[in-house]
């Protein structure tokens, strides 16, 4: 019986670069083989004109219906403005212990803010906020260490915080649910 895999939808363009460097951070904390898909959504149907964002909530749902059955995770990645109703917007989000989270870096980007263009400091979030929502697919919560991926962040400034890691405490809980997760 082939391995299940984490499935990463592209919703957008992204440089091959950047998807390299996700994929082996997938790989690195997550230890489960990873295959790339193009995205087959029209997100037109998501997009809430009223506050010229893209609801979180109908397209997670969507994705997950996108999930194949070899997939232990699938998460997509976009380009466009999230929101959830009860927040202004997201930069991710994903279902605790579920098969499903999305993400987009579009407001990761530093011109949002009144700041010069840095695609080092984006990509670094972008990947932050990848890893915290497949953290939280895997069953992990918030953590109050204020360096640990999994750190809740509302602005930029927390991701630019935490580091590219789980906490001590974070790290062994994950690798309890991998376990469970891989048999």
């Amino acid at each position: 019986m082939e391995r299940k895999k984490i499935i990463l939808i592209l919703c957008g363009h992204f440089e091959q670069s950047v998807i390299d460097r996700i994929s082996a951070d997938i790989l690195n904390f997550f230890y489960f083989p990873l295959e790339v898909k193009e995205c087959t959504l029209n997100l037109t149907s998501f997009y809430n004109p009223t506050r010229r964002q893209y609801d979180a909530n109908l397209l997670i749902n969507a994705v997950s219906e996108l999930s194949s059955p070899d997939a232990i995770k699938t998460i997509s990645l976009f380009r466009v403005d999230l929101f959830i109703p009860i927040l202004t917007y997201v930069f991710g989000q994903s279902m605790l212990n579920g098969s499903t989270g999305i993400v987009s870096l579009y407001r990761l980007r530093n011109e949002l803010y009144g700041l010069e263009q840095d695609n080092h400091l984006l990509i670094e979030r972008f990947r932050k906020v990848i890893i915290h929502e497949l953290g939280h697919a895997f069953g992990l919560i918030h953590c109050h260490n204020p360096v640990c991926i999994m750190r809740s962040s509302t602005y930029v400034e927390d991701l630019d915080q935490k580091e590219m890691d789980f906490c001590m405490k974070c790290r062994t809980e994950l690798d309890k649910r991998l376990d469970i997760n891989s048999i």
